[in-house]
């Protein structure tokens, strides 16, 4: 596992809900940075849940498993999750003398972390991600996350636009620190072998793949990617169409493709296997999530962009949310409107006819993921919250 970051070991309380081998970007994000930041002085607190046993008998960190459901008879629902969690954190909170309590998002761990945190008269850090920050309305459930994170010691931003969104909820811009997530740069690199994978789809080599990770939902823009591919298609492009990931939208997506003559040349491979992942982006032409904002619902930052560029390809991205921390316009992608069906199929395009160009993007992308997203960097940012421990 990855040596910390420093000769003196962190001591965390790190309240989350989601870690591995729960899928998404949180969980990932706390399982490269704290084994950098320290060993068992590190205690995280997090859910229950399934395959947790394999992966706790092996992390670094002190890991305390948790049944943090929500009962539907309670009001809230999900009061007995907020007291479990309490307990437990406030019981190691005495055990232990901890330099800072970290929550993984405002709400639920964020209000516990701060009231252990005032109880053992330590610091609070609160993670913003973004897209959990429009959501939620303007009732009790929006107040409560408010008053955590206007609370925190420390509150840490994906990105530009999820600093904004603070601000604009009234946190400190003094109190907020800009973190982008990174990229493990190790896994995700250019020159993996990837011929099997393309094989796999019955592609030739001459014939073009676009790529695309995440959940299935309607934000995502996976939908207006393929309703701009028969015009790629009549222009000439031999292209396919690759997406890893399932979610709600799967069947509609599925009977779109069918829809639109698309069935053959369209290829859900719902989960891959962590090794096959960066062979994936490998084996594709360009990475593209034309994400767009849906009721509030927009995307933070957006880590796979980080993960095809680390492995050498150029991105398309929506211009909704944080992507623009994530993907340079014009440098190492092309941002555009995920709400246009047709500035998708334009940057598409644009992308797959003229090779000279995707290539360089893809260059800088890599170059950028290296200098400035890996796992070690994030580790060594988020060491300076906390500078006189």
């Amino acid at each position: 596992m990855n040596a910390p970051v420093s000769m003196t070991s962190c001591r965390y309380l790190v309240l989350t809900e989601l870690f591995l081998p729960t899928k998404g970007g949180t969980a990932v994000w706390f399982s490269e940075v704290y084994p950098r930041l320290g060993g068992k002085d590190i205690h995280i607190v997090t859910a229950d849940v399934p395959g947790a046993a394999e992966v706790d008998a092996t992390h670094p960190n002190s890991i305390h498993r948790v049944k943090l459901t929500r009962v539907w008879w309670l009001k809230p629902e999900s009061l007995a999750m907020y007291l479990r969690l309490f307990a437990r954190a406030w019981r190691l909170s005495r055990e232990h003398r901890f330099d800072a309590v970290h929550a993984g998002r405002a709400l639920p761990e964020g209000l516990v972390a701060w009231a252990v945190a005032r109880l053992a008269r330590i610091p609070c850090v609160i993670y913003a991600h973004g897209e959990e920050l429009t959501t939620w309305g303007q009732g009790a459930k929006y107040k409560t996350m408010r008053f955590a994170l206007r609370h925190a010691d420390r509150v840490i931003a994906n990105s530009d636009y999820t600093r904004d969104v603070l601000v604009g909820m009234g946190v400190d811009p003094a109190r907020i620190t800009l973190i982008n997530p990174g990229v493990d740069v190790d896994r995700f690199r250019p020159g993996l072998p990837h011929a099997d994978l393309r094989h796999s789809l019955g592609l030739t080599d001459s014939q073009r793949l676009i790529l695309s990770v995440g959940r299935m939902q309607r934000r995502k823009g996976f939908d207006h990617l393929l309703s701009a591919m028969p015009a790629l298609l009549e222009r000439g492009h031999d292209v396919h169409y690759a997406l890893i990931g399932i979610g709600e939208q799967l069947e509609e997506l599925k009977s779109q493709a069918r829809t639109l003559g698309l069935a053959e040349r369209t290829h859900f491979l719902g989960h891959v296997s962590p090794e096959d992942l960066p062979r994936w982006y490998n084996a594709c032409d360009l990475f593209a999530m034309p994400n767009r904002e849906i009721d509030g619902d927009t995307e933070g930052f957006g880590m796979v962009f980080l993960e095809a560029g680390a492995c050498g390809k150029p991105c398309i991205a929506g211009r909704a949310g944080g992507t623009g921390s994530a993907v340079a316009d014009n440098v190492t992608g092309l941002r555009v409107d995920g709400t246009s069906v047709a500035a998708v199929g334009a940057a598409l395009a644009r992308l797959l006819a003229d090779d000279a160009v995707a290539r360089a993007m893809g260059e800088a992308a890599h170059m950028r993921a290296g200098l400035c997203h890996s796992w070690q960097s994030v580790a060594e940012q988020t060491l300076t919250l906390h500078p006189h421990q």
